[in-house]
C-alpha cells in the first residue's frame, strides 16, 4: 500500500522560532501518524526542523534539494531527491504530497502554495501573518484552510485525506 506523503513547507533562513517551534512538532506529528515527511530538504529553517520533528518519532523523511548534491542535506533527511533544479523543485515538492502545509512564510513558501492552488491542491496555512493568510484566501478561498498550531494542522490533513483517498 502506497504510504501518504505530507510535505511541510517554509522558509530556510528566514524562518522565526515560531516557525522552528511549529515545524519541529509537525514533523513529530506527521511520524506519530505514520505518514511519510516531504520538505525542501535543506538544513535550515522549517526544512531541517519538520525533518528533525519527525525523526525524534522514528519517521520517515524524504527532501527534495534544490542543488547538484546533497551536501546541504538536513542530517535528519532520510531520502534525499538532488533534482539540480533550484526553485523549480518547488513543483515537485507540491506535485508528490498528498496534504500540503505551509509552515511560516517566504517567497520560496508562497511560490509552492500558488503551484499547489494552481493544481487545486488544498494547502493548510499554519502562520501568523494575517497579509498572507487574507492573500491566499483571496485568491482561492475554497483552496486555504487556516490552522491556529500543529494539532489542528494534523486534525485538518485526517479530514482531508477522509475526503481525497
Amino acid at each position: 500500500m502506497r504510504k501518504i506523503i505530507i510535505g511541510v513547507m517554509g522558509p530556510g533562513v528566514n524562518a522565526t522560532d515560531l516557525d522552528l517551534e511549529n515545524a519541529y512538532q509537525l514533523g513529530k506529528l506527521i511520524a506519530q501518524a505514520g505518514w511519510v515527511l516531504l520538505t525542501g530538504g535543506r538544513n535550515q529553517g522549517v526544512m531541517d526542523a519538520a525533518s528533525k520533528g519527525a525523526k525524534a518519532a522514528n519517521g520517515l523523511t524524504v527532501g527534495i534539494l534544490p542543488s547538484s548534491n546533497n551536501t546541504t542535506a538536513s542530517e535528519a533527511v532520510d531520502i534525499a531527491i538532488v533534482t539540480d533544479l533550484g526553485n523549480a523543485r518547488n513543483n515537485i515538492n507540491v506535485l508528490s504530497s498528498d496534504v500540503i502545509i505551509a509552515c511560516g512564510m517566504g517567497a520560496g513558501t508562497a511560490s509552492e502554495i500558488a503551484l499547489a492552488l494552481k493544481v487545486n491542491k488544498k494547502v493548510i496555512l499554519l502562520n501568523n501573518d494575517e497579509n498572507s493568510k487574507f492573500f491566499f484566501q483571496n485568491l482561492a478561498k475554497n483552496q486555504i484552510l487556516i490552522a491556529e498550531n500543529p494539532v489542528s494542522a494534523i486534525e485538518l490533513v485526517t479530514k482531508l485525506l477522509l475526503e481525497t483517498l
